[in-house]
């Protein structure tokens, strides 16, 4: 659906996170919270990148989006009062809907570098798609994997597992790998709204 009722859906779900973030005690602010975890991510642990990793094709030019808007906003060299930071500003944010980035640069993620990963699922598909004979719906699997990316950023597989499960030993991943996840109920004008404000908020 489009038009103005679709609009002013989109625009009380992004006030409504304005009012959260302008009201919520910093313990419990999510925009606040997921900014500090960047801070902490960046500052302290000197991890340079984002992953965003939204598990629906319908949030594809989600990443590039905040990209824009935050490497824009806090890739400055320098103060208000003009006056050179003593240290590196900003995060390089990038990512891919779910499955299109677990063929390009889940690898990485999972065994290279370490990059703190923020992944987006949606509980109520929009479409789910059932094939004949099939237990499950595409949207099912795709649920599947957006609950096990995290676990297994965070938990990793030693060689004695990967043995135990007949799995080749190259693929051992430490794990304690940092992650975050956003469930959204569904994704309609009202959640969208509130997602993009938290993630402005955040930056």
């Amino acid at each position: 659906p489009y038009g103005f009722s679709v609009i002013e859906k989109f625009l009380t779900g992004a006030r409504s996170i304005d009012q959260h973030f302008h009201s919520a005690p910093f313990e419990s602010n999510i925009p606040v919270l997921l900014g500090l975890l960047s801070v902490w991510n960046v500052s302290f642990l000197g991890y340079p990148a984002r992953a965003i990793l939204p598990y629906t094709q319908a949030l594809e030019k989600l990443a590039p989006h905040i990209q824009q808007v935050s490497m824009e906003s806090n890739g400055k060299g320098v103060s208000i009062d003009g006056v050179r930071l003593p240290f590196e500003a900003g995060e390089i944010d990038f990512g891919e809907p779910g499955t299109n980035g677990q063929h390009s640069f889940y690898q990485l993620i999972h065994q290279g570098r370490v990059i703190p990963c923020d992944f987006i699922g949606i509980v109520k598909s929009q479409q789910p798609v059932y094939l004949k004979d099939e237990v499950v719906n595409n949207h099912d699997e795709l649920m599947s994997n957006f609950f096990a990316q995290p676990d297994a950023l965070a938990y990793g597989k030693t060689p004695e597992q990967l043995q135990s499960e007949n799995v080749a030993p190259h693929l051992t991943f430490t794990g304690n790998r940092p992650s975050l996840s956003l469930l959204l109920p569904s994704l309609d004008a009202y959640r969208i709204g509130q997602l993009l404000a938290i993630y402005e908020h955040r930056i």
